[in-house]
């Protein structure tokens, strides 16, 4: 009677190798399927921020001047600057965009 048990327990635990060794080719066997899923999504959504711009027809030109004038001086160990007229940005935009209904969309 107890060889009998002894066998029952070696069937059992040959029965959850060969299911375990079913599951991991099974696994392996989609692998290739499920990264080129994986790859397909990225593009799709990679090529769905693409058509939001348009880098042939906008032209931005912008010039920033910044005028200053300040006078350093030196006494022994100290230094100090100051400045004489107050500073002066100037901002200079220009935009061209070109016929938007030329535009194609890809839709």
């Amino acid at each position: 009677m107890f060889k009998y048990l002894r066998k029952r327990k070696g069937q059992s635990s040959m029965e959850l190798v060969i299911i375990m060794i079913i599951v991991m080719a099974a696994l392996l066997s989609i692998q290739v399927y499920l990264k080129r899923g994986v790859q397909g999504r990225l593009r799709s959504a990679a090529d769905d921020v693409g058509d939001q711009y348009s880098a042939g027809n906008t032209n931005v030109r912008k010039v920033v001047t910044v005028v200053s004038n300040t006078h350093e001086s030196q006494d022994g160990g100290t230094q100090a600057t100051t400045m004489n007229t107050p500073e002066v940005t100037t901002t200079n935009r220009t935009q061209n965009i070109v016929n938007l209904e030329q535009e194609y969309w890809g839709n």
